[in-house]
C-alpha cells in the first residue's frame, strides 16, 4: 500500500471517530447542562429560542474543552481497531515502523492543536458573551447596564456610572474605583475616586477616597478620607454579567488585561496562571495523542472500543484533575503561574516517554 494512501486512510479512520466522539461529548455535556439549568429556564418563564440560544452559544466553549480528550479517544479507537485487524502487524511486516503509522495522526493533532487555539481565542469567547446576555438580560430579564471594554468595568447605576479596573466575585474587592455623578441636564456634578472597595454584606466600603465636588460656577473642591460608604447600591450579584472571567477571555485580550493591571501595580498572580493554562491546554493535545499511539497498540492483539474508550476517559479525566489543581495552587501564589499551567502537561509527558521506550515500534 503507497505511503500517501496508507495516510489518507488512516486519517480517514481517526477522523470518523474524532467526529463521532467529539458529537458524542457535545450532546452529554446539552444534555446534562440542561437539566441543571432547567430550574433557572422554568422559573424565569424562558421560551422556546431562548433555551436553544442558550444552548447553541454553549457549543464552542464545550468544543474548546472537550476536544483534547476526544482526539485522545479517537486515535485509541482508531490505532486499536487496526491492532485488533492486524493492520498495524501487516504494516510493521513491511517495513513501516509505529512511528510512521502514527505520524498522519500526529501532523492532524498538531494542526488540531494551533485550531484549537485560535478557536478558544477568536470564537468561544464571543459565543460565551452572547451566552451570558442570554442567561442574565433574556432569561434573568437584568438590564444590560455594564460592559467591559478597553479591560475595565463600564456600569450605568442607578444614580451614577461606575468606572472599575478590577472587580473579584469570589472575595466580592474592586480595585480602581471611580463613580460619575451627573446633574439633570447630563453635566458632571461630583465624582468619588476610591484605591478599592469591599463588599460589607449590606455596603461597599471604599479605601483611600477622594471625593471631587464642583460648585456652581464649575470650580472643583476635593475631600480626603481613609475609608467611607460608597453611594454604590449595587450588589456583587449584579456585577457578576459584566465582569469577565479570565476563562471567558481570549489570549491575547487576557495578555492585554494582565499588562493594564501591572500598570496599575495590581496583583496578576491569578490571572498569569490562567494566561499559560491557555496555551497549555490548548497543546496538551499533542501529548495525548502520543499517549493514544502507545496504549493503542501496547497489545496489539488486545484492542477493543470499550476498552479504548474507558481507558482514553480515564486518561482524559486525569489530566482534567491534575491541571485544574495544579492552576488552582498557581492562581493563589502557592506555585509560579508559569509551573502550575505547565505542570500536568510535564507530567504526562514524562509518563508518555517512559512507556515510549518500552513499546515496539
Amino acid at each position: 500500500m503507497p505511503i500517501k494512501i496508507l495516510d489518507r486512510y488512516i486519517l480517514k479512520e481517526f477522523f470518523r471517530f474524532l467526529i463521532m466522539i467529539l458529537s458524542l461529548f457535545i450532546s452529554l455535556f446539552i444534555i446534562i447542562d440542561f437539566f441543571e439549568r432547567l430550574k433557572l429556564f422554568i422559573s424565569n418563564h424562558a421560551s422556546v429560542s431562548q433555551m436553544f440560544s442558550f444552548i447553541i452559544y454553549q457549543i464552542p466553549m464545550i468544543v474548546s474543552l472537550t476536544l483534547p480528550a476526544a482526539v485522545l479517544i479517537a486515535t485509541l479507537i482508531a490505532l486499536s481497531t487496526l491492532s485488533r485487524n492486524s493492520e498495524i502487524t501487516a504494516m510493521k511486516a513491511n517495513g513501516i515502523s509505529l512511528y510512521r503509522i502514527a505520524f498522519p495522526i500526529f501532523f492532524a493533532s498538531c494542526a488540531i492543536s494551533i485550531g484549537l487555539f485560535f478557536f478558544s481565542e477568536w470564537v468561544t469567547p464571543i459565543a460565551n458573551q452572547k451566552a451570558d446576555h442570554i442567561k442574565y438580560v433574556e432569561i434573568k430579564k437584568q438590564e444590560a447596564r455594564g460592559s467591559f471594554k478597553q479591560e475595565q468595568i463600564w456600569y450605568r447605576g442607578k444614580h451614577s456610572i461606575y468606572n472599575f479596573n478590577l472587580y473579584n466575585q469570589k472575595t466580592g474587592l474592586i480595585q480602581g474605583v471611580s463613580l460619575y455623578f451627573m446633574t439633570p441636564d447630563f453635566q458632571p456634578k461630583m465624582q468619588i475616586i476610591a484605591e478599592k472597595a469591599i463588599w460589607q454584606g449590606q455596603n461597599w466600603l471604599g479605601y483611600n477616597v477622594q471625593v471631587i465636588t464642583l460648585s456652581e460656577e464649575g470650580l472643583p473642591s476635593i475631600q480626603k478620607v481613609n475609608r467611607m460608604t460608597l453611594p454604590i447600591q449595587e450588589t456583587p450579584l449584579e456585577f457578576e454579567a459584566v465582569q469577565m472571567s479570565p476563562d471567558k477571555m481570549g489570549f491575547f485580550e487576557l495578555r492585554k488585561y494582565i499588562k493594564k493591571l501591572i500598570s496599575e501595580e495590581n496583583d496578576v498572580t491569578p490571572y498569569l496562571a490562567d494566561l499559560h493554562a491557555k496555551i497549555a491546554f490548548a497543546f496538551v493535545t499533542l501529548i495525548l495523542t502520543m499517549i493514544g499511539v502507545i496504549f493503542s497498540v501496547h497489545s496489539e492483539r488486545s484492542g477493543g472500543v470499550a476498552r479504548s474508550i474507558g481507558m482514553g476517559i480515564i486518561i482524559g479525566f486525569s489530566y482534567w484533575i491534575v491541571h485544574a489543581f495544579a492552576v488552582s495552587f498557581g492562581r493563589s501564589g502557592t506555585v509560579h503561574p508559569i509551573l502550575a499551567a505547565w505542570f500536568a502537561n510535564a507530567l504526562f509527558l514524562a509518563v508518555g516517554l517512559v512507556f515510549v521506550r518500552k513499546i515496539r515500534t
